[in-house]
């Protein structure tokens, strides 16, 4: 019969090598499946999303978002910029496919009508040069930031293809004061 004591050696072994083949486990799900498929942190790099998200907030996104549900007005997505770049873009959904958008007077119109939009600066809504009218073509999404008056957006570039989507912002983790849905 086995001493407690051998009993107890082979158990503390056995956890230690059990330990390392567990972390490597975890470590593959988390960066080889978790991030590049299901969910990936991101950083604010700039002002066009304030007061919403400020700059050097870190917010959880969601890559699976769009692949069961189409875009909302009102989501912040994360998308590859239409013009290209480095770096995607974070903004709002404003307009869908087939709305006719338009800005006037500071104020978003779509198909027509003036949105409520209590997230926008309104320090700069008034900055806003006119834009439009124009219908959002099928399969694309027209994105603004929050922050008009300092945002390269779809007035600039354009409607957003679906396919440029990434996800959709979840959760703002960072900084400890702001942790919410943002």
């Amino acid at each position: 019969m086995e001493a407690p004591r051998e009993r107890e050696r082979r158990s503390a072994a056995k956890t230690l090598l059990e330990l390392p083949v567990i972390l490597l486990i975890s470590f593959a799900l988390v960066f080889g499946f978790v991030r590049p498929v299901i969910a990936a942190p991101f950083y604010v790099g700039s002002e066009s999303m304030v007061p919403t998200l400020m700059v050097w907030d870190r917010v959880l996104i969601n890559k699976l978002a769009y692949d069961f549900a189409e875009p909302k007005r009102g989501d912040i997505v994360l998308f590859e910029s239409p013009e290209g770049g480095e770096d995607p873009l974070i903004k709002r959904v404003v307009g869908l496919p087939g709305d006719t958008i338009e800005v006037e007077s500071g104020t978003l119109f779509v198909n027509g009508e003036p949105q409520r939009e209590p997230y926008v600066n309104e320090r700069f809504r008034n900055a806003q040069a006119p834009y439009g009218p124009l219908k959002v073509p099928e399969g694309h999404i027209f994105a603004m930031g929050d922050n008009r008056g300092k945002s390269a957006d779809s007035r600039f570039f354009g409607p957003v293809p679906e396919e440029n989507l990434i996800g959709e912002a979840l959760f703002r983790f960072w900084p400890p004061g702001r942790v919410g849905v943002p």
